[in-house]
């Protein structure tokens, strides 16, 4: 990224952050959102082969629910990689992620306990799946940034008090606000401005190339990874469209 753009964490985790971006256009900010959705490679299972099935559920509702198992994705993985993972319950259990034996241990359920069918006395699920890199854009399984969104920052302002006899009404705004300065997450006055100013007259105003992102991953990669990952594939498609030009 530009040394011209500041970008400032809020708070975050392995799965999840939300980070202030400044010195960046609208187009930019919306790139990247979709960015994180759709060009971010991630493994999913994709062939299924079922030796026994004695369940309740046909195997295509099997195979189903296991591409939609996140899978955790190494960075050295390429598109014709291909790694396989087992499975062999036996009832009466209840078939989870976790019971996924995989052939690489880099790659496993990014969650141990995604249920994936009940199995009842007498009933077998055995099989064997591949799980090969695909893209947000092509299949929503393979989505690693399942909740990505921006807003402006706004900056807060009192220019006033309020009349003794004006009612004082709530006046909401969900995200972060700046004041003076310092970066605020609304949830700290319960996303109420008359909680943080009493009695006071706010002017409230959009702080110009400044957005707030709210970025919530699968667990196939953490939260980092991605964003770097979406920058990245922008990047590359902008050379990609230089080099275009260019011929």
């Amino acid at each position: 990224m530009s040394e011209e753009y500041d970008v400032t964490f809020i708070d975050r985790d392995e799965t999840s952050a939300r980070f202030l971006v400044r010195g960046v256009t609208p187009a930019f900010a919306n790139g990247i959102r979709r960015a994180m959705l759709a060009d971010v490679p991630t493994l999913s299972i994709d062939t299924v082969r079922v030796i026994e099935n004695s369940s309740v559920m046909f195997d295509e509702q099997i195979a189903l629910r296991l591409g939609l198992i996140p899978l955790t994705t190494p960075d050295d993985y390429r598109p014709d990689d291909t790694v396989t993972l087992a499975i062999d319950v036996e009832g009466p259990d209840t078939a989870y992620s976790g019971d996924l034996v995989s052939s690489d241990e880099q790659v496993q359920p990014a969650e141990a306990d995604v249920p994936i069918i009940d199995l009842k006395e007498g009933q077998r699920l055995e099989l064997e799946a591949d799980a090969e890199l695909g893209y947000g854009k092509d299949h929503a399984k393979h989505q690693g940034g399942v909740a990505v969104g921006y807003r402006h920052l706004q900056r807060v302002a009192v220019v006033g008090e309020k009349s003794e006899f004006e009612d004082e009404e709530p006046r909401i705004l969900r995200g972060v606000i700046e004041d003076d300065g310092e970066l605020v997450d609304t949830e700290a006055f319960e996303h109420d401005l008359t909680n943080r100013y009493p009695g006071k007259e706010l002017e409230v105003t959009d702080v110009p190339n400044a957005f707030v992102f709210d970025v919530e991953t699968d667990g196939s990669m953490p939260i980092d990874d991605l964003v770097l990952k979406a920058a990245e594939s922008l990047s590359t498609r902008a050379d990609e469209l230089e080099d275009a030009v260019q011929l």
